[in-house]
């Protein structure tokens, strides 16, 4: 069986590769997305993939996760929650710039398509 970090990393290899499809086949019918470059709450098929179709037709897009801020955390058989912190990188005018978002999933790994919810926001400035 897959683990929690094996869906982040295959996620994350999609929007890396710009996959719309592999990224929506990661998502449950039901699932909900409150998206890092959106203020709005997506949960519906329909608008998490239009979501991903503008933002993966973004220039030089990539992401990287911060190892060392991945928590995982048990909550039931095949349920986990998984929340760290990982930057976004595309260009805008042709500058690359960086967006260092924290974010949150629930994953159901007893589920062909294991998210269920995925918060991801910018990271605020501090005081």
């Amino acid at each position: 069986m897959k683990k929690p970090e094996d869906i982040l990393k295959e996620w994350m290899q999609a929007v890396n590769n710009g996959d719309v499809e592999a990224l929506i086949a990661l998502y449950n019918a039901d699932a909900v997305l409150i998206p890092t470059f959106s203020n709005r709450l997506l949960s519906k098929p329909e608008s998490i993939r239009d979501y991903f179709e503008k933002l993966c037709g973004r220039e030089e897009l990539s992401i990287a996760l911060h190892e060392k801020t991945l928590i995982t955390h048990f909550v039931s058989n095949t349920v986990h929650a998984m929340h760290g912190i990982y930057c976004w990188r595309f260009a805008i005018d042709g500058e690359l710039l960086s967006f260092e978002a924290r974010f949150s999933y629930v994953i159901d790994l007893g589920r062909p398509r294991p998210i269920l919810h995925h918060h991801s926001s910018q990271i605020p400035r501090m005081l």
